[in-house]
């Protein structure tokens, strides 16, 4: 299974969008007028309308020297800032409540997920390092297999992050995880959009900036209020 990381998981209190005001300055010498929307959207997409609402010639041409950057702000950050960051409610029980899931195998048949066991990635809009910061300042980093996973770097689009993180857990397991036996949880319409044009089941939770009924009317299989009942939460990734 893969989660989202932002207002899913983690509440970093506006940390990335810090970063991209440093990495601008740092690169073009002035300071970044403005971010545009980036719930449920990849670093990417974000970077690229980033250097164009800027003014930045030829944004695309920019892209991966701006990510790159900011891999390296991320890596370089202290612990200061990542103190800003804290773990969305239930959240670390939840993790655990499917990390002994796994274990045991407990209804994992019915999921599709019997051959590898119930394993623990992240699908994220934001790049690995930032990512990682985020999970490590917020404590979350045991149960979840970060090389299972895809990153805001991969893609534009979030769906297309679906393929890339099937791969890296077929390689990592031996496995296949086609279809319903892949399960996205996030907090936007956009990672039930991933989900639904994948195949994969669709979990919302609405601890960001969507409603539930917003999840909902997104198609989503399932929708929690959020993570603090941990067999609730089993209950909706198993199906």
């Amino acid at each position: 299974m893969l989660w989202d990381v932002d207002y899913t998981l983690v509440d970093a209190d506006g940390l990335g969008t810090r970063m991209y005001e440093i990495v601008f300055k740092q690169a073009f010498g002035r300071e970044l007028p403005g971010v545009p929307p980036k719930a449920g959207r990849t670093d990417r997409a974000i970077a690229l309308d980033t250097l164009a609402m800027a003014g930045v010639s030829e944004p695309r041409a920019h892209v991966d020297r701006f990510l790159a950057a900011l891999a390296r702000q991320a890596a370089a950050t202290d612990g200061a800032a990542g103190a800003l960051v804290r773990p969305m409610a239930g959240a670390p029980a939840a993790i655990a409540a499917l990390a002994r899931a796994g274990l045991a195998g407990a209804g994992l048949a019915g999921a599709g997920l019997a051959g590898a066991g119930l394993r623990q990635s992240v699908l994220t809009g934001n790049i690995r390092p930032l990512a990682a910061l985020k999970l490590g300042a917020a404590g979350l980093g045991e149960h979840l297999d970060l090389d299972a996973g895809a990153y805001g770097d991969a893609h534009e689009v979030r769906a297309e992050l679906v393929p890339v993180a099937r791969l890296a857990a077929s390689r990592r397991y031996g496995a296949e995880f086609a279809g319903a036996s892949t399960v996205l949880v996030g907090d936007t319409p956009l990672d039930v959009a991933a989900a639904l044009a994948t195949g994969a089941r669709a979990v919302g939770v609405a601890t960001g900036s969507y409603s539930a009924a917003d999840l909902v009317a997104s198609g989503a299989h399932a929708v929690l209020p959020d993570l603090t009942d941990p067999a609730r939460v089993l209950a909706a990734v198993l199906g």
